[in-house]
Formats: C-alpha cells, sequence, structure tokens
C-alpha cells in the first residue's frame, strides 16, 4: 500500500503554521510535555538520573540542556512507544558507566527500567554510530541513552512516521531547522543543539495525546501573526490561541497534530506553563454530621469505601515532621508518588490504583497513621521482643522461616502464599485493591477487603466467649455499639499471621465511625504486652465511592508465574552452588 497520500494530507491540514521564512527562521524547540502523577517527583527523578535541573520559582518544569521537560498530571494511557513520538534521547561521555548506575537503582524505589536487547544485554554499540541503550522513565516515557561526546545533555526526539522524509521536510518547513546528518547515519534536523529525528513506522502511529508524552512545543515571537498565516493556508487548529486558565504568562499557546499524530503545541516567546488545578483535597475537619440508620436502627456504614486516599501515609511519624500538623496538598502529591512508584515495582501507570489523577479523591495530607502516642512513635519493644527480633534478622531475609534459598512454598510468606495479610495488615491502604464493603444485618456486620478477598462476618449481640484453644489466623471478633461507632475486638489469634512480631497474644481493638456522607474513620489499637511497652493507636480513613468503584475478583495465583519462579531460581541457586563446590 502506498501511504503518500495519506502522509500528505497530514500534511496539508497542518504544514502551514509559520510557513513564511520569517516566522520559520524564528521558531526554536521549546518544551516535551510529560504526564507525570507528581510534577515535583517528575522533576527529582529527571535532576538525580538524567542530569537536569529544576527551573527556578516552578515544580512543574526541569531544564535540561536548555530543554524544558514539563511535567503535568493528568490520565494517561500508557507509554510513548507506538506513538508519533518514540522517545526523547540524552547523551553521556561514558554511557558504560552511566548505564551500570541506573541498572543499579533498579525499578523499585525510583522506578527506572531498563529495557534490554534480546541477548539480555543493556548496551549495544552501533558502528560507526554510538553505544545506546534505552530505560524508561517510572511515567512510560522511553528515552534512549547515547553516549556521543559532540552533543552531551538532551540529544534528541525521536519520532515514527509512515515516511521520515516527508516529515522531516514538515518540521523544516513549519518551524526551521538545520537539515543535518547525525555521524553521517541519520538524516534529521538540528534545532540549536537538539536533534529531530524520524523513523520509519508500519502503520500510522498512536495519538501522542494522552500517553506518557502528551506533546512537543515550539516557540515563535508572534502567535496571531503565525495564526494568520495559518488560517489563509487552511490549517485547523485543535485549539486555538489563547491565554490558557492558569497561564503562569500573558504569553498564548495553540495546538495542532502534525504528521502522524504527534500533537504540537505552539507557544509565544515567554511561555511559562500553566498551573494545573488539584483535586479536592481529603477534608481532615468535618461538619457535623448525622449517621444515617439502618431499617432496624443501628448506624449505616454500608457501601464500597477505598482507602485510595490514605495510600503512602506512614505508620510513624518521620523524625523530620515532628512539629508538622499536616503536609501541604503539594508534599502530599509527591509522597504518594514516591509511595506509588516504590510499591509497584515496574508496572505501567494503568496498573496502579492510586496515580494520582486516576480516582476522585486527592491524597491524604495526614501526616502519620499512629496517633496515640501523641508523638506518633509506636513504642519501645519489651527486651525480650527486642532480642527475637534481633534473632530473627540475622537467619533470613524478608520475614522467611528459612534463609533463601526457599525448600518450598511454606517459606514464603502468608502474602505470597495468597493466604492472608493478616489483622490489621488486611485493613491497610496498598497500591492497589484498597476496596473495602461494608455489609449489615441484624446482629452482624460483614467487612470484606478486596486485596486477597478476605470477609470477615463480625457478631455485634453478645454471644458465649470462646476457649482459648480455638485460634484462627484473624482471630475470634466480637462486635458492639458505641454511640455511631462499631467497636471490634479481636482475640485468640493461632500466631501464624503475626503483626510486627505481634501474634497470639495481640489483642486489637478497631473502631469505625462515619464522620460524613462519604468518609469512614478507622482506628486500630494494638495491645501485646509481650512485645511493646505500651498499647498504641493508629487511625485513617476510607472514601466512600459506590459510584466509580467495585470489588473485583483477587484472582491471585491463577495464571501467575511467581510461586513456581521463585522455585525454579532456588533450585538454580542450589544447584549452581554444587557445581561451584559449596
Amino acid at each position: 500500500m502506498n501511504r503518500t497520500p495519506i502522509v500528505l494530507a497530514l500534511v496539508a491540514a497542518v504544514a502551514t503554521l509559520v510557513a513564511i521564512p520569517a516566522i520559520a527562521r524564528a521558531a526554536d524547540y521549546h518544551h516535551v510535555h510529560i504526564t507525570a502523577s507528581a510534577p515535583s517527583e517528575g522533576v527529582r527523578w529527571y535532576e538525580q538520573h538524567m542530569d537536569c535541573e529544576p527551573v527556578a520559582d516552578r515544580s512543574d518544569a526541569a531544564d535540561c540542556a536548555g530543554v524544558e521537560l514539563v511535567f503535568v498530571v493528568q490520565p494517561a494511557i500508557g507509554s510513548t512507544q507506538g506513538t508519533g513520538v518514540n522517545h526523547i534521547g540524552f547523551s553521556y561521555p561514558d554511557l558504560t558507566a552511566k548505564m551500570a548506575e541506573l541498572e543499579a537503582v533498579g525499578v523499585r524505589g525510583s522506578g527506572v527500567r531498563l529495557q534490554r536487547f534480546p541477548d539480555g544485554s543493556t548496551l549495544r554499540d552501533v558502528p560507526g554510530l554510538f553505544k545506546l541503550g534505552f530505560v524508561f522513565d517510572p511515567w512510560g516515557t522511553r528515552i534512549e541513552m547515547v553516549e556521543d561526546p559532540e552533543r552531551l545533555g538532551f540529544h534528541h526526539i525521536h519520532l515514527s512516521a509512515t515516511d521520515p522524509a516527508a516529515t522531516l521536510a514538515w518540521y523544516q518547513d513549519v518551524f526551521g531547522g538545520e537539515t543535518a546528518s547525525l555521524k553521517g547515519r541519520l538524516d534529521g534536523l538540528l534545532f540549536d543543539d537538539v536533534w529531530v529525528l524520524v523513523s520509519e513506522a508500519e502503520s500510522i502511529p498512536a495519538t501522542t495525546q494522552g500517553r506518557a508524552i502528551d506533546h512537543i512545543g515550539f516557540s515563535v515571537p508572534d502567535l496571531d501573526a503565525a495564526a494568520a498565516e495559518m488560517r489563509r493556508k487552511g490549517i485547523v487548529f485543535q485549539t486555538e490561541p489563547e491565554v490558557p486558565e492558569g497561564g503562569r504568562t500573558s504569553a498564548k499557546r495553540a495546538f495542532i497534530v502534525g504528521p502522524d499524530n504527534v500533537r504540537l503545541a505552539v507557544v509565544e516567546t515567554g511561555w511559562a506553563g500553566v498551573v494545573t488545578a488539584r483535586a479536592e483535597v481529603v477534608a481532615t475537619d468535618l461538619e457535623p454530621y448525622t449517621v444515617p440508620r439502618t431499617p432496624w436502627g443501628e448506624p449505616d456504614l454500608q457501601g464500597v469505601w477505598t482507602g485510595n486516599s490514605a495510600h503512602s501515609i506512614p505508620l510513624e511519624r518521620p523524625v523530620a515532621a515532628a512539629e508538622v500538623d499536616a503536609l501541604t496538598p503539594e508534599e502530599a502529591e509527591a509522597r504518594r508518588e514516591r509511595g506509588t512508584l516504590g510499591s509497584i515495582w515496574g508496572y505501567e501507570r494503568e496498573w496502579r490504583d492510586t496515580t494520582l489523577g486516576y480516582v476522585k479523591t486527592a491524597p491524604s495530607t495526614q501526616v502519620a497513621m499512629v496517633v496515640d502516642p501523641p508523638d506518633g512513635r509506636i513504642p519501645p519493644l519489651t527486651a525480650a521482643a527486642a532480642q527475637a527480633r534481633a534473632e530473627a534478622a540475622g537467619r533470613g531475609r524478608g520475614g522467611s522461616r528459612t534463609p533463601y534459598p526457599n525448600e518450598g512454598p511454606e517459606d514464603l510468606p502468608n502474602f505470597v502464599r495468597c493466604i492472608t495479610r493478616g489483622l490489621p495488615g488486611m485493613m491497610m491502604p496498598g497500591i492497589y485493591n484498597n476496596g473495602l464493603q461494608i455489609v449489615q444485618g441484624p446482629g452482624h456486620v460483614a467487612v470484606q477487603k478486596e486485596m486477597i478477598h478476605e470477609t470477615r462476618v463480625i457478631p455485634t449481640e453478645p454471644r458465649p466467649a470462646l476457649g482459648p484453644n480455638l485460634t484462627s489466623w484473624l482471630g475470634t471478633a466480637q462486635g458492639r455499639w458505641d454511640g455511631d461507632t462499631l467497636v471490634v475486638e479481636t482475640t485468640n489469634f493461632n500466631g501464624r499471621a503475626p503483626y510486627r512480631g505481634s501474634g497470639e497474644n495481640l489483642t486489637l481493638v478497631e473502631r469505625f465511625t462515619r464522620l460524613g456522607p462519604t468518609t469512614l474513620e478507622y482506628q486500630f489499637t494494638i495491645d501485646d504486652p509481650t512485645v511493646w511497652t505500651r498499647p498504641w493507636t493508629g487511625m485513617f480513613r476510607f472514601d466512600k465511592d459506590d459510584d466509580q468503584y467495585e470489588l473485583v475478583e483477587y484472582a491471585c495465583h491463577e495464571g501467575n508465574y511467581g510461586m513456581t519462579n521463585i522455585l525454579s531460581g532456588s533450585r538454580a541457586i542450589e544447584q549452581q552452588a554444587v557445581e561451584q563446590g559449596r
């Protein structure tokens, strides 16, 4: 199939942006718009790993060798691959050392994910060109790392197009740029010292809009003058030239679509981005509320709730926040994003239930879960518990009962085996599956947690006490109503799902209180005199979300190769030890 007519149609629609030479010569490569869940974390990541610098007086932009990376919170549907902007590129004088540095960071925490070549390597030396490799930032932006001492820092933007030659001609006609050949191997355009390169795509790429790189930007000195010329040539604007709501300056911006679905922003000189609105902050001070009643007269706690807004609240108050009453919305966003990246390993954003912009509620500004003791710190361990914890730390990793490698599934934690997260662990917010469904009937409350799909049926009327020898994974729960609060006391744990070292001696008291139409406060008090020198209490809140959220099946092992791979890895390590004579 001859794709040239399609390309020409695209060019005809948008190619006259600044076709007159005076404006074309004035156009300049300006910015890359990256969809990130927390702008400040995007800046921090590129500062730490790509040697960029924060832009003064802004928390949403990084200066990468004269090119701005602008990070904006908005829903996204995947990485740059498959779109009209395949990747961006950075150059380093010693790429072998740089890739080793990034590989050492790993995908957890900072979220540096390396793309390996078919032979498993992360680097490839292309004769006559340079060494190169690929990584992904935590938000799905593909980054080519190259070793080109002639042009260090932000190096290029690499487009995908059905007709690369026509695409380069279009960009030069519209924005100027110098025709050049990179190392005599790749034809492209130079804008000062930034390359625009194009690879051939087998089919028309997907739109960049809504992907990890939403658009790229070029600047002109007078957008109105350019717009007049565009209209005379028949160009259609995706967004007309205007000063957008929240614009930091009076500079205007317009959007067009370039060849092969690349979204392009054209901005006036002086453009400094847009201040984006945030989701409504989770309230800490609520108005008086009359809790609705069930038909049989009990406080109605029923519905689907989520702990998404509480994700990333630390259990204990950080030492550095000893005098902090609450985080700012910006600080809460950054903390949420660090928690998301630290919990999900290298998954794309569509796997992250707590990604900013995906849920209705903003992250909680609560400093810590522990509310008693007042300092927000868990009380000291007893001497015996401290000694036991030290001995356990010396025996192996991660709480497993035997050192790695594991002999069988029994050596792995309950969570990995999809048995239980225990109490109160099952109530804690995580990276995903934070749904909580409460159903009530006369004399009973059923609480189902989405993660591992555990359901607790809690009696709210007195019943005969059970003997101390009848124990279970989640203990024996007895509920009662204290005004509008459901109080649940749980004992008789079997000790096989301990919480921070507390097992069969734990007494857990939970308090569920509806504070508003969409707010459920959850308090938990831990009392185990064999582990801690005094009881302590934590608190966080759930948000009601019957309209958007529903609990999905937690199919933990179906199609999951984790257990098989963990144990096969253990056998491989054992075989390696035998071969090495250990």
